[in-house]
């Protein structure tokens, strides 16, 4: 029964740690330093040690605590750091889970470390102040790779090596490299401040050296008691960035004031003259040059206007191709050519005289939308690289011609596997997984790891494209928005997109955010792993909503319904499937708030150490008899949703912890 007791508490710690905003465990380590036990005054002093270092926190903003209880063999020092870039209230709540957590794994050893993301805890009977300790060392790795892993490598040996100078002087140093493939690295790196910086130096160039021993792939985090080092290829910390303020514009001096009262026995006539001669003179000066700027600018071409629009992109480098060269490329637009058509216009397959493969897509002439989506295309991807993005090589116009050009990806778009039942039969589990995680991180790199926040508004299978390797690429940026950094959300009166993808704030309200996006994501989530349509799915003789039958199969524990039959084959990747669907359903929920950020959905694939929380009714949840080809606005939708129908008008032309695996 006791036992039984402990088993308990231990799980409602558990769980109450997962789902409060402290952090996520990583690695407890209990040290073989002798045992005590809880009555015991050792034990008594630590109870005492770490209520003090909670304490410490709650009464200061230095991220660095440490408190000491007790004499000789019974004292107990404890010491608790906190990552330089987290929020006081993110360490206070970060040591407080810490600290229960760890009197529960190490129940009795008198030493104990224990790494979160955002802290770290440390208790022992021997001295722990500025004292260098390198062991015991953990390390978690991030095992996916890149095609060009050696020149990775040296671009995070460059990184590494310039941050460890910052490091060593200010105890904490971030940073971020450009590598290969489009990649950006990122890069932590901190020892405790009590150190010195001899000894921060000694403990980071452990760190760097055991990179080579320990760490494989695109992602590793050493974790020592003195000192961490962690890169990634997303930006995994809090990064601020200083604007520097533009100068004050000079205040220009008043002219003199000029009295119109003359002193007596003066003549005014004169002067009034003069004045209003240089009054009229200037009014007439101001108006031919107002007629001479409008004279230029009616005689400006479209072509001339749209490239003052994209001077921004022809500054870095000239991404304009010849029309002529274009045209024979894709020998004339024949429709032998042709690999595709959309409500932008036609796509075709080129080949330049290098022998590169381009895909060119070509604007319906007289489309406003498609001139508007061209625009946004060239200005916003040009800026955008990642390997989960679809390259944008250039652009070309000529008259009313408009051809944006990208990287030719042989396996056309995701739809054309996962509906087709022929082709299906060829995406096992692994390509599925892979593609998903793919999406995943492309979306991250929009959201919160490019130059520009961009939300795409229009994701979903025909615009995910498929390299000669599975590797998925997010395309067809017509409909993305740019958010400022410091913008979180946006609203439009104008509803474009796709119907089965939008969420319900954007399709009922015009509003869009970041998880608009990962609303999309999971419905394609659930489509990829059920192999149909999340408006046209069907279970057996009926026809229903996908996430809406995701949901209810989820909550009576027969999720395994949801799988292509294809997948059913594999069941030892079934826990990964499961843990899909899960996922799924945490992007479909209908509270904005409720849905993952896609940094925590990254988090939630490559950690199954992570508790997930029970996902919530999806948004446009269908009863089974409510016709789902019914127009969106018509549809009795359950909870909150049910009162918020409204008229609006769609635009349905399609457009365009790691754990091992």
């Amino acid at each position: 029964m006791v036992y039984a007791a402990k088993i308990i508490i231990f799980c409602i710690l558990i769980c109450s740690i997962s789902f409060s905003h402290s952090g996520i465990i990583i690695i407890t380590e209990c040290g073989a330093n002798g045992n005590y036990t809880s009555s015991s005054i050792y034990g008594k002093n630590l109870d005492t040690a770490l209520a003090n270092l909670y304490s410490a926190a709650n009464t200061s903003n230095s991220g660095f605590y440490n408190a000491s209880v007790g004499q000789d063999s019974d004292r107990v020092n404890t010491v608790a750091l906190c990552r330089g870039d987290v929020q006081p209230d993110i360490c206070r709540s970060c040591i407080k889970a810490s600290i229960q957590y760890l009197r529960v794994q190490c129940t009795n050893q008198k030493e104990a470390v224990e790494w979160y993301y955002e802290c770290m805890l440390r208790y022992s009977n021997s001295s722990l102040l500025n004292n260098l300790v390198t062991e015991p060392t953990k390390a978690l790795v991030n095992r996916d790779t890149t095609s060009n892993q050696d020149q990775f490598n040296k671009d995070l040996r460059d990184l590494v090596e310039g941050l460890r100078g910052q490091a060593t002087q200010r105890k904490f140093a971030t940073g971020n490299i450009s590598g290969p493939d489009f990649l950006t690295i990122y890069a932590l790196m901190q020892c405790t401040p009590d150190l010195s910086s001899t000894q921060c130096g000694d403990c980071l160039d452990e760190a760097i050296r055991e990179i080579s021993t320990r760490c494989v792939g695109l992602g590793c985090h050493i974790m020592k008691p003195s000192c961490r080092l962690r890169y990634e290829y997303a930006r995994f910390y809090n990064e601020t960035t200083t604007i520097n303020a533009p100068p004050p514009r000079p205040q220009l001096s008043p002219p003199p004031s000029v009295s119109l009262a003359a002193g007596k026995g003066d003549n005014k006539t004169p002067t009034l003259i003069v004045i209003v001669a240089v009054i009229v003179g200037f009014v007439i000066l101001l108006l031919l040059l107002v007629c001479i700027i409008k004279r230029k600018r009616r005689k400006k071409t479209a072509t001339g206007e749209l490239l003052n629009e994209m001077e921004d992109v022809n500054s870095t480098e000239s991404l304009q191709y010849d029309f002529g060269t274009v045209e024979v490329a894709t020998n004339h637009f024949s429709d032998s050519n042709k690999i595709g058509e959309g409500g932008f216009g036609a796509v075709y397959k080129g080949t330049l005289q290098n022998g590169e493969e381009i895909a060119v897509k070509r604007l319906s002439t007289g489309s406003n939308q498609g001139q508007h989506e061209f625009k946004n295309e060239v200005i916003l991807v040009a800026k955008l690289q990642h390997r989960n993005l679809v390259r944008l090589l250039g652009f070309c116009f000529k008259g009313t011609e408009r051809l944006l050009i990208y990287e030719f990806v042989p396996n056309a778009s995701l739809d054309h596997f996962i509906f087709d039942s022929v082709k299906r039969s060829f995406m096992d589990w692994e390509k599925r997984y892979k593609i998903i995680g793919g999406i995943a991180r492309g979306l991250l790199y929009l959201h919160e790891d490019s130059r520009l926040r961009i939300i795409h508004r229009d994701l979903k299978a025909s615009n995910v494209l498929l390299d000669a390797e599975m590797n998925p690429k997010i395309a067809d940026f017509g409909m993305a928005r740019l958010f400022n950094l410091d913008e979180t959300q946006g609203f439009t009166n104008k509803i474009v997109g796709t119907y089965g993808y939008m969420a319900p704030e954007y399709a009922l309200h015009g509003q869009f955010s970041a998880r608009s996006d990962v609303f999309s994501f999971g419905i394609l989530v659930l489509e990829i792993l059920s192999g149909q349509k999340n408006h046209n799915f069907r279970n057996g003789e009926n026809v229903e909503d996908l996430a809406s039958f995701a949901w209810k199969n989820w909550r009576e524990e027969t999720a395994s319904n949801i799988l292509d039959p294809i997948l059913k084959n594999n069941s030892a990747s079934i826990r990964e499937m499961m843990r899909c669907i899960h996922i799924g359903l945490l992007c479909v929920q209908e509270n904005v708030t409720n849905r993952p950020t896609m940094a925590s959905v990254m988090l939630m694939l490559n950690s199954f150490s992570l508790t997930l929380e029970v996902p919530s009714e999806p948004a446009f949840f269908i009863p089974s008899n409510i016709d789902p080809e019914l127009p969106l606005h018509t549809k009795n939708f359950s909870s909150r949703a049910s009162d918020k129908s409204s008229d609006y008008s769609i635009d349905r032309a399609p457009i365009t912890d790691s754990y091992p695996r």
